[in-house]
C-alpha cells in the first residue's frame, strides 16, 4: 500500500487532506490514484492512518480515515551510522539500506583512506537525504532518518550523546559483537554509534584514535572479507538482532 508523510494539521475531522504539491503530484499524477483506492499516511507523532480516497481535485486529495494507530515500524534503541562515504552507487546503496534497517541518522566522515573528496561529499548531502526520505516512504518508516553534515571521527567519538560506540576494525580486532553484548547491558532508547571505514580500511592513526578512547569498542564482523557497503548492511543487521534479543531477555 502506498505510504506518505503528512502533518497533524492535514487531519480534518475524519479525513486526511493532501495539499502539499510534491505529495499531491506523486499520488495523483505519478501513481494515477483513483477515488476508492487505499492510501497509507503517517504523521510526525508516528500515528499511521489507513485511508480510502474520496475526492481528487486539481489541488488536493481527500482520503477518509478508516483506521489509525501508533506505528510499530521502529527499533527499541537508536542507531546512528558514522561512515566514510563511498563512490556513487555504492553510497546510494548504503543510504537506502541503512534507512530500511532503522537507523536514526548517518554521519558522513572524512577518513584517511576516504575515496571521495571533501567538496564532493558536501555537495551530496542533500541527495543522500532525498534517498533516505524516499526509502522511508517505501519501507513505511515512522521516522525519517537524517543525513548530517560532514564531520570528523574525533568529534563523534567524543560526543556525549552516544551511550555506546562500536567501530568495526577487521585488521586488529578479534572481539565479536556477540561477546560484546554478553558483557554489556543494552537499554531501551540507548543511542548507539556504529563506525564503518572506507574500502581501504582505517589507517594506523585512526586505529590508535579508537584505542585511546575508552568509549569506543573495537569489534570484528568475522573472517570474511567484505566490501564497505556490504559491511554496513551486515553490521547493522547483526546489531539489530543481538541488541533486540538482549533487550527482550
Amino acid at each position: 500500500m502506498p505510504h506518505f508523510f503528512v502533518k497533524t494539521s492535514d487531519i480534518n475531522e475524519n479525513n486526511v487532506v493532501v495539499s502539499d504539491k510534491e505529495t499531491y503530484n506523486h499520488i495523483a499524477k505519478s501513481l494515477r490514484a483513483r477515488i476508492g483506492e487505499a492510501l497509507l499516511f503517517i504523521d510526525e507523532n508516528q500515528i499511521q492512518y489507513e485511508t480510502k480516497i474520496t475526492q481528487i481535485t486539481k489541488s488536493e486529495i481527500v482520503a477518509q480515515i478508516l483506521k489509525h494507530y501508533k506505528s510499530s515500524r521502529d527499533l527499541e534503541f537508536n542507531i546512528y551510522l558514522a561512515q566514510s562515504p563511498l563512490r556513487s552507487d555504492s553510497q546510494n546503496f548504503v543510504m537506502e539500506k541503512s534507512t530500511e534497517l532503522g537507523i536514526r541518522g548517518v554521519y558522513p566522515v572524512i577518513t584517511d583512506n576516504c575515496a571521495v573528496k571533501r567538496d564532493i561529499i558536501e555537495k551530496k548531502i542533500d541527495k543522500w537525504q532525498k534517498i533516505m526520505f524516499e526509502a522511508s516512504k517505501q519501507c513505511e518508516r515512522a521516522i525519517i532518518p537524517k543525513c548530517f553534515e560532514l564531520t570528523k571521527l574525533e568529534t563523534l567519538i567524543n560526543d556525549e550523546k552516544f551511550d555506546k560506540i562500536i567501530a568495526f576494525c577487521e585488521r586488529i580486532s578479534k572481539k565479536t559483537l556477540k561477546s560484546f553484548v554478553k558483557e554489556n547491558k543494552i537499554n531501551k532508547n540507548a543511542n548507539v554509534l556504529v563506525i564503518i571505514g572506507p574500502e581501504g580500511g582505517f589507517s594506523d592513526r585512526e586505529f590508535e584514535l579508537f584505542q585511546n578512547n575508552e568509549k569506543v569498542e573495537m569489534l570484528t564482523l568475522g573472517d570474511l572479507i567484505l566490501k564497505a557497503d556490504t559491511a554496513v548492511v551486515v553490521a547493522l543487521g547483526n546489531i539489530i538482532y543481538e541488541f533486540t534479543n538482549s533487550i527482550k531477555n
